[in-house]
């Protein structure tokens, strides 16, 4: 019996990794925190709506789990997600989640929720049908391998360099990584190719950002570049969700 308490303390401490996430307050923290900014504890209270004395006692156990890192500015406490390895764990697990029951209620309400699942951050990747479309695309002209595990091909490095993206010497964090998207149940690409790639869509307004959500939607000058750059495709030929 002592020898099973014994062999059961030793390695990784995973229920306590399981229980920080375990709160609905805690979960809404780090979902928020996927658009990959900083966040004040009173920020994030109001957007889960509790008591900032609430929202720092989570807080303090999130950033004392290794979850989250935090800076504090004068009187300002911000929270960020600690590093991609966190937020691509945070994504992941919201994909195996049983989706909520309850709708939203209000047309604005379900344009957010129908804009999120078309397009959107995934910290510092895209994701959502759009972020799954680029990936897809990206695979049939052979930028993408995934027969041994994702990898980015001689032809991916040479397209990178055409449209002049330069990938970070980052050596913590691999090239390529597949994050299951938790609206499409289906990869988007992740990594620091994945994350060079939001950033350039960003730079010549590919996309713009729908508010202060993670939500984006894709220009026309955006679609204009992915049919040329990747060829086209009905997913290059959307609407505006708020539309």
């Amino acid at each position: 019996m002592n020898n099973n308490r014994d062999a059961h303390a030793e390695g990784p401490d995973l229920a306590a990794l399981a229980g920080l996430l375990a709160d609905n307050t805690r979960a809404g923290f780090c979902l928020a925190l996927l658009d990959g900014r900083a966040w004040t504890a009173t920020e994030l209270a109001r957007h889960v709506g509790v008591a900032a004395s609430t929202a720092s006692e989570h807080l303090n156990l999130l950033v004392a789990g290794g979850l989250l890192a935090q800076e504090r500015q004068g009187r300002h406490r911000y929270v960020r997600l600690a590093d991609p390895a966190t937020a691509e764990l945070i994504e992941n697990l919201a994909s195996m989640a049983p989706l909520r029951a309850t709708p939203p209620h209000s047309l604005p309400a379900v344009n957010r929720s129908r804009a999120l699942a078309r397009a959107r951050t995934c910290y510092d990747h895209l994701a959502g049908a759009l972020g799954v479309a680029i990936t897809t695309a990206m695979t049939d002209r052979g930028l993408l391998d995934w027969e041994h595990g994702l990898t980015l091909t001689g032809n991916g490095t040479a397209w990178l360099n055409e449209l002049g993206i330069t990938l970070p010497a980052d050596k913590r964090r691999p090239p390529v990584r597949s994050c299951l998207d938790w609206t499409e149940r289906r990869p988007h690409l992740a990594g620091t190719v994945g994350a060079a790639v939001c950033r350039h869509a960003f730079d010549p307004d590919w996309i713009t950002q729908i508010g202060t959500s993670r939500a984006v939607v894709l220009t026309d000058t955006g679609q204009r570049a992915l049919r040329d750059h990747l060829g086209p495709s009905d997913d290059w030929s959307v609407t505006d969700p708020r539309s």
